[in-house]
């Protein structure tokens, strides 16, 4: 007997809807995975730590609010904010960046977002740009209580407004910490699966390079050890440009624009890292 075959309607319709393409799915990862870097949307042990991070630096910026109050002049402004928690920001990084990247390539769940109209490098740009939010709201947090404890002892609306120019350029030093850390952090992290094998390199990378630019400088390198510690690199960058009252290297003498050079390069460096590696991983 001839083979015959039926087909059976069986109710699946073509999608008629908007296509909102890739600019809508960055936009969501990115949104998702902000959420994710503070443990919203997760369980409660998930936002212990960066939520936690956040708390003690608030908790600090606030006794610091209260001590620079009963002082002639403020023994740390917002750039010293910036300078003073850049190692809470490298533990912060090396928490979150294994949470945002490690576990999508354990659970193939990357395989899915390259599915939908995401390319491989938008995911990873919009990684990066999603951990260098959330660590730049971790030093955005103190910076912002300190403007508002220090504008209430401001001397009328010039002293007000002072502050708020103080806020703006300890917001942007911000910025150019959270880039490098966070372009610094996320390709290292996604070499690994494993949270916490990823936070384990990135802890690594961060404090094993201390001290040695440490030994370094005391063996008479000088300001230039501090090029070879992503935390000297910002502190350096802190003091130069923005005139940061804390510094930890020293002073970076004529080598300002090298330390602030070697902190874009890094960042682009990074970034272009975190692209070339998720060009690699199999889908």
């Amino acid at each position: 007997m001839p083979e015959t075959g039926v087909i059976h309607d069986i109710g699946y319709q073509r999608y008629e809807g908007p296509r909102l393409g890739p600019g809508h799915s960055a936009r969501s990862l990115y949104v998702h995975s902000l959420r994710s870097a503070y443990g919203l949307g997760r369980s409660p042990w998930a936002k212990v730590l960066p939520i936690g991070l956040v708390g003690l630096a608030s908790i600090a910026s606030l006794v610091l609010v209260i001590i620079n109050s009963q002082l002639p002049a403020p023994i740390i402004d917002h750039v010293g904010i910036a300078s003073a928690f850049t190692y809470a920001a490298t533990v912060f990084v090396a928490v979150v960046a294994p949470e945002l990247v490690s576990t999508d390539l354990r659970t193939k769940l990357l395989q899915l977002y390259l599915s939908r109209p995401l390319s491989r490098s938008s995911y990873a740009l919009t990684k990066v740009a999603a951990l260098a939010t959330a660590t730049w709201g971790l030093f955005a947090a103190p910076m912002l209580i300190m403007f508002l404890g220090s504008a209430f002892t401001a001397d009328g609306v010039g002293g007000v407004l002072e502050e708020f120019g103080g806020l703006l350029v300890g917001l942007l030093a911000a910025a150019v910490h959270a880039a490098l850390l966070a372009a610094l952090g996320l390709p290292i992290a996604s070499l690994s699966g494993r949270r916490v094998f990823a936070t384990g390199m990135i802890i690594a990378v961060f404090l094993l390079t201390a001290p040695v630019a440490a030994i370094l400088r005391a063996l008479g390198a000088g300001p230039a050890a501090g090029l070879l510690d992503p935390t000297s690199l910002l502190n350096g960058v802190d003091v130069w440009l923005f005139g940061s009252d804390i510094d930890l290297i020293g002073g970076t003498g004529s080598l300002g624009p090298v330390f602030a050079v070697t902190a874009v390069a890094l960042t682009a460096l990074g970034t272009v890292a975190a692209v070339l590696r998720y060009k690699g991983v199999k889908s």
